[in-house]
């Protein structure tokens, strides 16, 4: 079982978590980490992964995986990445851009950046502040932060402390849960609502499996009624008390009457993520979907799904203008962000990176993540003679170099 991050101090949101004595490489520990400066300290970040490994050296084993595990052998989660690495863009020349603009359109307003913080789980296992930290850091970056049903921060806390807030709703057994979720996002001042279509049940998660992972006690499903979420902190050797507890709450026979149910329940704009098939891209935007995020849950549901970037442009290309096109999963840089501009997407979601810096220095650390993320797209920008984001989906692509 995850062992408790908190060792019975008040947690500061800003301040690290108390977790298990430092190893070697961890900055305060038995060695030097090796982006250690000369002075022994650590160098800032010069990449999101960089925040990986001084999340790696603060977390406990089992956190670690089960953030960055996938399904399976793991096939599709290396597929993401392999597929992003094999995008050239094109840079124009002779463009006059000096400093190009950041700003993008995504449902329900204008962003400083065309990305948005993916939708993710019990961010309490990560560091104190949890869901509020990163909210808190989405908003001081501009972004829309999508907060999760699974949020281990009632949807209340993190509104008040994020600017745009997008509820990401998990279709749940119950449909009165599921009404009262979106009534209570809603009441929240929640900017859009996006739905999670792609988990009918849990991926067998290996890593998770072999931890016989669970929940510590103070890390809980906040947004639901209590005790609903006794399954999740329940190890037994073998077994993910996670899977069990979804398995146990979500409703697998999602269709499209419960999608057209909810666009006629919700006035908001509406996402649905977890688009692979073209068809289903058409069919969500004819069903009233806003936007459609092209996403194989971070290489965490059906192991052998195709990498995200690989389907992204059929995607772009099915749905034409009918509603906007998001990029999920495997997203790791500036440069990234700039390939799924160029491949056809409006933005895109970032997921793992994020939590690795919410370990390493909670909210702070998360304002540097999207502070890095910015510099880097505004390099890209420029170097591709873009002036913003939307002059980026006119550039050009190669697959494979």
């Amino acid at each position: 079982m995850a062992e408790p991050l908190l060792t019975g101090d008040v947690p500061s949101e800003d301040g690290p978590a108390a977790r298990r004595p430092p190893g070697p490489g961890h900055p305060s520990g038995l060695g030097r980490p090796e982006n250690a400066d000369a002075a022994g300290g650590l160098a800032p970040p010069a990449s999101l992964a960089d925040f990986a490994e001084r999340a790696r050296a603060v977390l406990p084993a089992d956190v670690w995986d089960f953030v960055n595990g996938g399904s399976g052998t793991e096939t599709t989660l290396a597929a993401n990445r392999a597929a992003l690495d094999r995008v050239a863009v094109l840079p124009r020349v002779l463009t006059g851009v000096d400093r190009p603009r950041t700003e993008a359109v995504l449902p329900g307003g204008t962003y400083a950046l065309p990305v948005a913080v993916a939708p993710m789980a019990y961010q309490r296992l990560l560091h104190p502040g949890g869901e509020r930290a990163l909210a808190a850091a989405a908003r001081a970056a501009g972004v829309p932060y999508a907060a999760s049903t699974l949020s281990s921060t009632p949807i209340e806390g993190i509104a008040a402390a994020g600017g745009t807030v997008w509820f990401q709703l998990y279709w749940l057994r119950e449909r009165a849960l599921v009404a009262d979720l979106l009534d209570r996002a809603h009441a929240a001042g929640c900017a859009a609502v996006m739905v999670t279509v792609d988990v009918p049940v849990l991926g067998r998660r290996l890593r998770d499996v072999r931890n016989g992972f669970a929940l510590p006690a103070h890390v809980t499903a906040a947004n639901l009624p209590r005790g609903r979420d006794d399954l999740a902190h329940q190890g037994t050797p073998g077994v993910s008390a996670v899977a069990a507890h979804t398995d146990a709450v979500f409703a697998p026979a999602l269709s499209w009457a419960d999608l057209a149910w909810l666009r006629a329940r919700t006035p908001l704009p509406l996402l649905v993520k977890g688009v692979l098939d073209p068809r289903d891209a058409v069919r969500a935007a004819e069903t009233g979907a806003d936007a459609v995020v092209v996403s194989n849950h971070g290489g965490r549901q059906l192991d052998g799904a195709p990498a995200t970037a690989a389907v992204l442009p059929e995607v772009v290309a099915a749905v034409g203008e009918r509603c906007a096109v998001l990029l999920d999963s495997g997203v790791r840089s500036g440069t990234d962000v700039l390939r799924a501009l160029a491949l056809g997407a409006a933005g895109v979601l970032v997921g793992r990176p994020l939590l690795w810096a919410l370990a390493a220095g909670g909210r702070a650390g998360a304002e540097a993540a999207l502070a890095l993320l910015a510099a880097e797209l505004r390099d890209a920008l420029t170097l591709t003679g873009c002036a913003d984001p939307a002059a980026a989906r006119h550039l050009s692509t190669r697959i494979g170099g």
